[in-house]
């Protein structure tokens, strides 16, 4: 007995009525003999239209069959579990995303061999930076050899994976660059005074060379000796820096002289709570509202489309606030705290943002300083003009979101490229804004470009990634 794919229809000849899995009475065709009562042969509909509502109707046919009548209350805590494993547990897998992450250590020992070989003169300065280069570029590689050559990796894994490996990237990329500065001048051992926490009393006296750092020391913070190089150039200073909640390289950061336990387990339960919460959030709200977007975002139904796209927005800008503080409060407090690091300022009053610059400037201050440090000021430098750096700025990340989306999706896509591009634009129609009218008014754009752009780049990727996997599973 065949049986047909779940998408493909059976086509009736005369009246264009669709069955699935049978076969109707035929009556006279095309002018032949009379009254043949054979079935008719079943045609397969071509799979460039339509295919949208036919992945929908296999879903519903598919729910409705099921006897437990799953609606209502949708949030299913064993399959949290059973999508971050990738399916069953089954003792003996080999965590493909864990061995990845593993792995990637051996570009940061390889950043700090480059580095070692260039403080003692073995290799040209030239050199060292083409190598950095290449092994920054291998890193972001990654993804793609795992997506490539191990296809048992959950969606989840892999997207740990990548942000892993844009982290990594820009890390040792400020890693290098400051140890170039250093290079430059041998006297200056940091671009910025910042002060290290050390429990030897030695700390107390500090030479007279380091007194303008220390009287200078935030009230609360110890002070050490400040390292100068190449004396940094070790692994538990590379160590240190791969752990600390910041993605600007220092020789001597500022550090905290305490661990707090009840902060760190007010942010141990915030993370517990916060993730839970999401992953329900996202469960029982997102998932249904995106999969009921795909048919009229297939059709390209206006109407529908608008009503689905508003549904949306409510309950994952909900889940990107949510987000947004177990990110930058709860996550990066709590490695902050374990790692004693003194500056905790991951982010500014990014809500009352005037216009778009205002925004991104304040919402993640990791990433700001990272731009600005290592991207924007350089190229003012060099004589570049202000407009142009901040294009380069808006180029990089508009590069690393569509590599966020795209490597884990397995899909190549430009929406998350033109999304952040578009910021451009956006930014000089929300200045125009605030300054004809009121900073009121910018801030409303900004919102409204927050709450309405999310979910549209969400829709169009859902569609896109369902029609590209069903399109693999049909061949």
């Amino acid at each position: 007995m065949e049986i047909d794919h779940p998408i493909s229809v059976v086509t009736d000849m005369a009246g264009h009525n669709r069955s699935h899995g049978r076969t109707e009475p035929s009556g006279d065709r095309g002018g032949g003999g009379g009254g043949g009562g054979g079935p008719r042969p079943r045609l397969r509909r071509t799979t460039s239209m339509g295919r949208a509502e036919d992945i929908t109707q296999t879903e519903q046919k598919i729910r409705h069959s099921q006897p437990d009548h799953p609606y209502g209350l949708l949030v299913d805590p064993p399959q949290w579990f059973y999508t971050l494993n990738g399916g069953p547990f089954r003792f003996g897998d080999r965590y493909p995303s864990l061995m990845v992450l593993i792995y990637l250590q051996v570009h940061a020992w390889a950043a700090l061999a480059i580095e070692k070989l260039l403080a003692r003169s073995v290799i040209r300065p030239s050199f060292g930076v083409f190598l950095q280069i290449v092994n920054i570029i291998m890193i972001l590689m990654v993804p793609h050899v795992v997506v490539t050559y191990l296809e048992a990796v959950p969606l989840v894994g892999l997207t740990c994976v990548c942000w892993c490996c844009v982290v990594l990237s820009l890390k040792l990329a400020s890693y290098a660059h400051v140890n170039s500065w250093c290079r430059r001048d041998r006297g200056g051992t940091q671009r910025r005074r910042s002060l290290s926490y050390s429990k030897s009393m030695e700390s107390l006296n500090p030479p007279a060379s380091d007194r303008t750092e220390v009287d200078s020391a935030p009230e609360g913070v110890a002070i050490r000796k400040l390292v100068h190089y190449p004396d940094n150039l070790n692994l538990f200073d590379l160590y240190y820096y791969l752990m600390a909640p910041t993605l600007c390289y220092e020789l001597n950061f500022p550090r905290s002289d305490r661990l707090r336990i009840w902060f760190l387990a007010r942010r141990v339960l915030e993370l517990i709570v916060g993730i839970n919460m999401m992953v329900a959030l996202f469960q029982q709200w997102i998932i249904p509202s995106v999969r009921n977007s795909l048919e009229p975002f297939s059709k390209m139904d206006i109407t529908h489309t608008t009503e689905r796209l508003l549904k949306l927005a409510i309950p994952n800008h909900l889940l990107w606030i949510v987000s947004f503080y177990l990110i930058f409060h709860s996550y990066l407090n709590l490695i902050g705290e374990l790692t004693q690091f003194g500056d905790r300022r991951f982010y500014l009053d990014w809500w009352n943002a005037p216009d778009i610059n205002t925004f991104w400037r304040t919402w993640n201050l990791p990433v700001h300083r990272f731009a600005m440090r290592h991207i924007y000021l350089p190229l003012l430098r060099h004589r570049f003009s202000k407009f142009s750096a901040a294009v380069a700025v808006f180029f990089l990340s508009a590069f690393l979101h569509e590599y966020l989306v795209a490597a884990p999706l397995r899909l190549l896509r430009v929406w998350a490229f033109l999304g952040m591009m578009a910021q451009i634009p956006l930014d000089t129609l929300t200045v125009f804004v605030r300054k004809r009218f009121s900073p009121r008014l910018g801030n409303v754009l900004v919102w409204l470009s927050l709450i309405i752009g999310q979910p549209m780049a969400i829709m169009m990727y859902y569609h896109d990634y369902i029609i590209e996997r069903q399109d693999i599973a049909a061949e």
